[in-house]
């Protein structure tokens, strides 16, 4: 009976999947080394080849099946020790993986395949493997031959001796439904050996309870060939969890234990620690971790409306409102730590590139990474791999010296570029590092000066002109390339920082190295702040970027230039930020207020009366500023609501919040204020 199953409804979870393999494979061929054989590296490579090749087929994308089929041909030469673990194959393989990559994205957009490209490198891969290691392992690929990268018998080694293998595959009623077709898997072993099949219709229902999307179907198989237990695994892998399967060795009249184990009772192999997971969309998790948001603030505001009317005398209401309150937060923690993703997927793409630069620039760079398990909110972890790329970029091309001449300046051959990614209170800290020439001050400051970025009178210090990297424009590349020399790069690479609310700090020292050290918040979507008032205006400033809050002293206030304030902040002076005039906001005295009570007459307002009394003293990057405020509230958790798709973008201020009263308050955007009052103050300072 024919089954008639729309398989497009799969395509996602493919796409996914083969994207996750080929991430593996890459990965993977990062940690092969020339000279060296790994089996367990080389298998898992393998593996992740054949699954892709398999579902590929199995979903109707014959190209990228077949193509994939030429990397697996080449793999299996390579597990098989019948080639030799080159830089050159390794190369090939990683060419291989990038095109394999560019035809499911082709495939996902419905866009038609560059297959010249595609017959060159399968074209490539097919001359690696009709060599062995017999032959010259810097193998130079054959020109002008045909590529067949069609379906072919897998090659077995001679001492693999011949077996009888006793197979029971007993697939799970719903296996349709994830895009499967048993009689595939039946076909992919016939090329393994001599089969013989038994089907078991034992399950199968009378007419009436006949469902034809269902698999009532088993079947008994015997395999007769120079096949070992792998092999076979490998054609199941892609139903893995979806079947019971039984292996047996008859040829050594022994069972064979399956080691993903079979569970008997409900048809599906479990591991020791099972762990069960689905996929779900993440506009679905932030449409939940929205609600969750809505259902604090409403909590906030059920608490607060309480105790305005004096309801928190009631035990029984009080020990309720407690109750749903602690509830209220576990639920919001649980549903934000959905979204949280270890650093290690941020980290995916620095191996390759590390690889590839260090080839094309003729440099011995090793990458050591720690901390990848360390989590961070997706939002951050997508929009932070950019500016960690342009850092090892930057680390390749500036930092680390040429063998030569980091043997002749008493340094180790191989340089070191290591990330590591640490929690730090409520932040996460990336740590790039690398052990090359370090940053050059007086270099610096001359291109600087040059460029005129700074004059040359400025008294800087030498943290201060390394900080002039990430002015926009900067360069002291000689000869423009495709990694540097164009003046662009540092300055995105702060302000992707900054936009997410974080700072970046740089150490370096001629001759020894440099290290980047990025701060970042765990999530986007919450944040704590300090609520203050600025008039009748209620004001988020995030409690992080917090200095210090200290009683505003007239005495310490200096004017530049009639217009610029500045306050004498200890050792130095930082620029003062009214809110009152950058906002428009109407100061009322206390007088004025009990007056509008009464009446409907306008208040006169005047810049003289507006007394705000505290400053509070912020980081903006590498500098310091301080906004007057009137009154500190206190801190709160609060959740952030964007402005710009609720209302509009308004400098200086990134979002807005809905605080326990149920009135609004605006969360400021500190690094996009100090902008607009960081001015040079080198000749006030008082060090």
């Amino acid at each position: 009976m024919e089954i008639d199953i729309d398989m497009s409804q799969f395509h996602d979870i493919f796409f996914e999947e083969a994207i996750e393999g080929i991430e593996v494979m890459e990965k993977e061929l990062l940690n092969l080394h020339p000279g060296e054989s790994d089996s367990e590296i080389v298998n898992t490579i393998f593996r992740a080849a054949h699954s892709i090749k398999g579902s590929a087929s199995t979903f109707g994308f014959e190209d990228v099946g077949k193509f994939t089929h030429s990397i697996e041909t080449m793999l299996d030469k390579l597990r098989n020790n019948e080639l030799e673990t080159t830089q050159e194959l390794i190369s090939a393989v990683l060419t291989a993986v990038d095109c394999l990559s560019n035809m499911l994205a082709c495939e996902k957009a419905g866009e038609t395949h560059d297959m010249p490209k595609i017959q060159s490198i399968a074209a490539t891969l097919d001359a690696f493997s009709s060599k062995s290691t017999t032959h010259n392992a810097s193998l130079e690929p054959e020109k002008n031959t045909p590529s067949d990268i069609s379906d072919r018998t897998q090659d077995t080694p001679d001492d693999n001796p011949e077996k009888t293998w006793k197979i029971g595959f007993f697939p799970d009623e719903k296996l349709f439904y994830t895009g499967n077709d048993p009689l595939r898997l039946i076909r992919e072993l016939q090329t393994l050996g001599k089969l013989t099949v038994e089907i078991v219709t034992d399950k199968l229902p009378d007419f009436d309870n006949f469902d034809v999307h269902n698999c009532y179907l088993g079947w008994h198989i015997q395999l007769q060939g120079h096949v070992n237990q792998e092999q076979i695994e490998e054609v199941f892998a892609w139903v893995e969890g979806d079947c019971k399967l039984d292996i047996i060795n008859q040829s050594e009249q022994r069972t064979t234990p399956d080691r993903r184990h079979s569970d008997r009772a409900t048809g599906r192999r479990k591991t020791d620690n099972e762990h069960r997971s689905i996929r779900v969309s993440t506009d679905k998790v932030d449409e939940l971790l929205n609600l969750v948001g809505e259902l604090v603030i409403t909590q906030s505001i059920l608490s607060s409306v309480c105790n305005s009317q004096g309801l928190e005398t009631s035990e029984r209401l009080h020990e309720c409102l407690e109750q749903l309150e602690r509830n209220t937060r576990d639920l919001q923690e649980q549903t934000m730590s959905i979204r949280m993703l270890p650093v290690d997927n941020a980290f995916q793409r620095i191996p390759r590139i590390v690889h590839d630069l260090s080839i094309a620039q003729g440099k011995d760079v090793t990458l050591e990474l720690s901390g990848k398990s360390t989590e961070l909110d997706k939002t951050v972890l997508e929009k932070i791999g950019d500016p960690l790329v342009h850092l090892v970029r930057n680390a390749i091309d500036h930092g680390i010296e040429s063998p030569e001449t980091r043997v002749s300046a008493g340094k180790p051959k191989q340089g070191v570029i290591s990330i590591k990614a640490v929690h730090e209170g409520g932040h996460i800290v990336l740590r790039i590092s690398d052990d090359g020439k370090g940053i050059d001050p007086e270099k610096i400051l001359a291109s600087a000066i040059s460029k005129k970025i700074v004059d040359k009178d400025d008294n800087l210090s030498d943290a201060q002109i390394i900080n002039l990297i990430f002015q926009p424009g900067f360069s002291t590349a000689a000869i423009v390339s495709d990694i540097s020399g164009r003046g662009v790069g540092m300055d995105v690479v702060k302000q992707n920082i900054t936009d997410l609310g974080g700072s970046v700090e740089i150490w370096s020292k001629k001759g020894i190295g440099s290290t980047f050290t990025i701060k970042l918040p765990l999530t986007l979507a919450i944040l704590d702040g300090q609520i203050v008032t600025v008039g009748d205006q209620t004001f988020i400033i995030p409690l992080h970027s917090i200095s210090e809050t200290l009683v505003f002293d007239e005495a310490q206030k200096n004017t530049v230039a009639e217009k610029s304030e500045l306050y004498q902040y200890r050792d130095r002076y930082i620029p003062i930020i009214r809110l009152y005039e950058l906002f428009n906001i109407e100061y009322k005295s206390k007088s004025d207020t009990a007056k509008t009570e009464h009446d409907d007459t306008d208040v006169a307002i005047t810049k003289n009366n507006r007394q705000s009394n505290l400053l509070v003293v912020f980081d903006a990057g590498e500098k310091l500023a301080g906004i007057l405020v009137d009154d500190v509230i206190g801190q709160q958790q609060v959740v952030i609501k964007s402005l710009e798709k609720n209302y509009n973008n308004v400098p200086g201020i990134t979002g807005a919040t809905i605080l326990g009263d149920g009135s609004v308050a605006l969360i400021l955007d500190l690094l996009n204020l100090s902008k607009q009052y960081n001015k040079p103050t080198a000749a006030l300072s008082t060090a």
